[in-house]
């Protein structure tokens, strides 16, 4: 039944299309046009108990995309990447390392029996 319901709709709407085929005065202008992307945000999380610190931004412009982020690294050392996206120069990146990565001192793991 609702099969033959749809059926009967679908043919009303092709009469009717029929029908007011004619000119209406409506005239639409078709514009082709596309937003250029534009967006902008930032975060960042700095938890001293878990030692958890970094932060990230970015803002986009169109093709132009520009960011960075900062993180403290598991060694100790300190990480910063700006970089830089267009369409003309592709994707660039500039890395800083800053500090002098350093390691716990304890037990080796050569050292641990690995047979319990």
């Amino acid at each position: 039944m609702l099969k033959i319901i749809a059926f009967i709709a679908c043919l009303a709407v092709v009469s009717a299309s029929h029908y007011y085929s004619g000119d209406l005065g409506l005239h639409v202008e078709h514009k082709e046009y596309h937003d250029q992307p534009k967006y902008k945000y930032e975060y960042g999380v700095k938890d001293g108990h878990t030692g958890d610190h970094k932060s990230q931004w970015e803002h986009r412009d169109g093709d132009v995309v520009k960011g960075g982020y900062t993180l403290d690294e598991a060694d100790g050392t300190h990480r910063e990447v700006e970089y830089k996206s267009d369409h003309h120069n592709g994707f660039q990146a500039h890395v800083k390392r800053i500090g002098h990565a350093h390691h716990p001192h304890g037990e080796s793991y050569a050292n641990i029996d690995q047979h319990h």
